[in-house]
């Protein structure tokens, strides 16, 4: 009799690993689920738990780890690798996951039909995939002709399917930081066959096919998204959620309250008004990240097509205030877009002086702020949000005299306004590093990038973001910084404002394989409870 209460109680130990209920609040519903499609991070969190890349981030530092890809290798002279996939990984409908999954996924992501905002990602590394990405039909040929064109341009993307398990990708050239960069969701790989079937339904409860940990159970848009258990998950024995709830509350205090209730596990940011007493508790997580929070100005779009008027506003924010006194999470002020990123060295922006700020606008024609035209912030739902952009609507009127109008825009409809059409005069922003490299900051502001919502064009900054790729250190480290002084001084595209801190609610004295690590990614497949 002992023994077996022994092996039962083992058994009910194991159970306890395997079959946890897990809820999140991701702040916002998702824009899409489609990989080729979303580009926020609460779209990445939901994404992690459905689909595996080649690759998979480490809980701990954020590097790379092994995914569907087992091993990899690189050429001598850096241009070529070569990834030997698991045989035993599948798709949720049973289908294994092959090098041909990985092509088609690339492929369609780069596609310009997609429209994929991050398709550039790609095109940093890939041989051909900038010019496959940039076609664009010839007026003065004929269709077949326009056609052929472009499958020409598809069959020169260096990603080759040697067979069914071997991946090989050509790169433009040597990125050390390559293989880090392909835990990205650009590089994921899609199920050709269901999305011939379903088209943009694919994604869909019912219809929906991934290679990740978890499977979408259901979707109930503005209320959660559920995700269970896949069986057919290469490493399924090691995930120890048996679902996820994902809520998309926006109101941070309402979430807390949840939090604190117990209804919530990991509440994903935290509400400004209560940060005091937030940051006395055990399950308060907050650690430096590579990441900055800016605003971005709209080159194209009066009065912030000037940059005397860009540099005016952006040297008459007090930052060091703003972090103190609003955000209070132990923020950084910024006046790069670049965090250190030793060996690298960000070059000094504008910094804050209201005398030099009040004496460009007079320059460019507003002294005083008179006669200063119509200007609006748009920022996505968010209490922090809110509060940061009075603080800076606050500043402009008290420092230059102008007066700014807020408008605050749905998660989704935001996306679409500022990167898709461009809607706006001044939006915030933030960017969290997909890899650990400057150069996830400095390539979304080349002309051609899918993230260059505030459309800055300089022809020498892009020679520049493109040249260090094919550089060593410390020529690397210096061309950049060349770029970046041009971006945030010379031309100040963007007026940076801090440098992000990650700051979460989650016990991790109950909750295992949740770490803080300098991106802020948490992998689903590591969590457990204890």
């Amino acid at each position: 009799m002992k023994r077996v209460l022994i092996i039962l109680f083992a058994l009910m130990a194991v159970g306890g690993l395997v079959a946890q209920d897990f809820i999140m609040n991701n702040n916002t519903e998702p824009q899409s689920l489609d990989p080729s499609l979303i580009q926020g991070v609460p779209e990445h969190h939901i994404y992690m738990s459905l689909f595996e890349g080649l690759v998979i981030n480490d809980p701990k530092t954020a590097h790379a780890l092994p995914g569907v890809a087992e091993k990899w290798s690189t050429s001598p002279d850096g241009m070529t690798l070569t990834f030997n996939l698991r045989h035993n990984a599948k798709w949720s409908d049973g289908h294994p996951v092959t090098a041909q999954d990985f092509v088609y996924g690339w492929l369609r992501t780069l596609d310009p039909d997609t429209g994929a905002q991050y398709a550039y990602m790609i095109g940093m590394v890939v041989k051909g995939a900038n010019d496959f990405n940039s076609f664009a039909p010839d007026k003065n040929k004929s269709d077949a002709d326009n056609k052929a064109a472009k499958e020409a341009l598809r069959a020169a993307v260096g990603v080759v399917a040697k067979d069914n398990y071997t991946l090989v990708v050509t790169l433009s050239s040597p990125a050390p930081y390559a293989i880090d960069m392909m835990a990205h969701y650009a590089f994921s790989p899609e199920p050709k066959w269901a999305i011939d079937k379903y088209g943009s339904e694919w994604i869909k409860p019912g219809k929906f096919i991934g290679d990740g940990p978890f499977v979408l159970k259901e979707w109930a848009p503005q209320d959660h998204i559920k995700v269970v258990k896949s069986n057919t998950y290469w490493d399924a024995r090691n995930v120890h959620l048996k679902s996820i709830t994902f809520l998309p509350i926006e109101d941070n205090k309402v979430a807390y309250n949840k939090f604190e209730n117990g209804e919530i596990d990991w509440d994903y940011g935290v509400p400004l008004d209560l940060l005091d007493q937030i940051k006395l508790r055990a399950d308060y997580q907050v650690a430096p990240e590579v990441g900055t929070y800016y605003f971005i100005f709209n080159t194209k779009r009066a009065p912030v097509d000037n940059v005397l008027v860009r540099k005016a506003l952006s040297m008459a924010v007090d930052k060091k205030t703003l972090v103190d006194k609003i955000t209070k999470g132990g923020q950084v002020v910024a006046d790069t877009i670049t965090p250190d990123m030793p060996p690298y060295k960000a070059p000094a922006g504008n910094p804050y002086n209201v005398a030099e700020a009040k004496k460009l606008l007079a320059q460019a024609g507003y002294p005083d702020g008179k006669g200063f035209p119509p200007l609006t912030i748009i920022y996505n739902t968010s209490d922090a949000h809110k509060k940061i952009c009075e603080y800076v609507q606050a500043q402009w009127k008290d420092n230059l005299g102008i007066d700014v109008s807020l408008q605050n825009v749905e998660w989704k409809t935001f996306l679409a306004q500022r990167s898709q059409q461009h809607d706006f005069q001044v939006a915030r922003a933030g960017w969290i590093g997909d890899y650990l490299d400057p150069q996830t900051f400095l390539d979304m502001f080349e002309s051609d990038s899918g993230n260059n919502d505030g459309q800055y064009t300089n022809a020498k900054y892009d020679n520049l973001v493109k040249n260090d790729l094919k550089e060593k250190s410390p020529q690397r480290e210096k061309t950049m910084a060349e770029a970046e002084k041009m971006l945030i001084h010379d031309d100040q595209a963007i007026m940076p404002i801090y440098f992000y801190v990650s700051q979460s609610m989650i016990d991790t004295r109950k909750w295992g394989g949740w770490f803080n690590n300098p991106l802020d990614i948490h992998n689903w497949k590591f969590i457990y409870k204890k």
